[in-house]
């Protein structure tokens, strides 16, 4: 009966009790300051279980973005082949008009 799953959990921690607020003229904090316990940024935050359907979407999304990132990449490097090639043709030309002379020899 402990593994009963239609049985609501129990909590791990007992709930804090938070004392109510101090009158305006005791608090330690200055009037511009915000306070870290003020009422309005109380929230409360619920966290659940991740399902096999939603595990598969995470890891879907998380495909996906490497995907785009690795195509980004892949994309850049494709752009850079042709300019360097014609940056070593460019270099590889200067070098043979660099050799020749007026004369035909070494300057």
């Amino acid at each position: 009966m402990a593994n009963d799953p239609d049985r609501p959990e129990r909590p791990r921690l007992e709930p804090e009790i938070i004392p109510p607020e101090r009158s305006r003229g005791d608090s330690e904090w200055p009037p511009h300051a915000w306070p870290p316990y003020a009422s309005a940024a109380r929230q409360r935050i619920y966290v659940a279980r991740l399902g096999p359907f939603g595990f598969a979407l995470l890891m879907a999304i998380i495909g996906i973005v490497v995907a785009l990132i690795l195509l980004a990449v892949v994309g850049a490097i494709l752009v850079w082949i042709p300019i360097l090639a014609l940056l070593l043709a460019a270099g590889f030309i200067y070098r043979l008009l660099r050799r020749e002379g007026p004369l035909g020899g070494r300057p």
